[in-house]
C-alpha cells in the first residue's frame, strides 16, 4: 500500500484555487516581485511549493493590514522556513491582527541584530511631498532639512518682493 504523494507543483489555475486567490492575482504578485517568476513559460509553466507558501504568507500579512510594500519587505527578509511558519498562522473571522504572533525585527546583513531600527520624523512639505528625517541624524543634516522646509514654506506663500 503506497502513501499519497504531497503535491509540489501546480499549474497557475490549480495554485490559485489551492490558495484561494485569482490567477490574475498570482501573475500580479510575480510582476510586482512578491513571488519569484516560475521556471517555465507558456502552457507548461508550473509553480512550486515556495510559491504556495509565499501566497499563504501574503494572505496572513494582508490580514494584519500590511500594505504590499511592507509585505514585500517581510517576504524578502524571512527564510523559507520562517515563511512556512507564518503561512500556517490561522487567518479568518475571529483572528484579529493583534492576536497574531509578532514578527521579529528586521535583520540587517553585517549589522548587530540588537541595534534598534532608526525612527523618523515625517514632515509634510506640500500636498504629495514628504520629508523623512531620522531622529539620529546629525545636526548638519537636520539643519539642511529645516532649510528645505523653510524654502517650501516661502514658495507656498509667494515670492518676496
Amino acid at each position: 500500500m503506497s502513501t499519497p504523494k504531497t503535491q509540489t507543483e501546480w499549474k497557475l489555475a490549480a495554485l490559485a484555487e489551492e490558495v484561494g486567490v485569482s490567477p490574475r492575482t498570482v501573475r500580479y504578485y510575480v510582476q510586482r516581485g512578491l513571488l519569484p517568476a516560475p521556471p517555465f513559460k507558456g502552457p507548461d509553466t508550473v509553480y512550486g511549493e515556495e510559491h504556495r507558501v509565499r501566497l499563504k504568507a501574503i494572505q496572513v500579512l494582508q490580514a494584519r493590514f500590511l500594505p504590499l510594500d511592507a509585505i514585500q519587505a517581510e517576504l524578502a527578509r524571512l527564510s523559507l522556513e520562517e515563511l512556512r511558519r507564518l503561512a500556517e498562522t490561522p487567518v479568518g473571522p475571529g483572528t484579529l491582527p493583534e492576536e497574531a504572533p509578532r514578527l521579529p525585527p528586521p535583520r540587517r546583513p553585517g549589522k548587530d541584530p540588537t541595534v534598534e531600527v532608526a525612527r523618523y520624523q515625517r514632515w509634510l512639505l506640500a500636498p504629495g511631498l514628504e520629508l523623512h528625517v531620522s531622529e539620529q541624524a546629525e545636526a548638519k543634516v537636520r539643519a539642511l532639512a529645516e532649510r528645505v522646509r523653510a524654502l517650501i514654506e516661502e514658495s507656498q506663500e509667494g515670492t518676496p518682493s
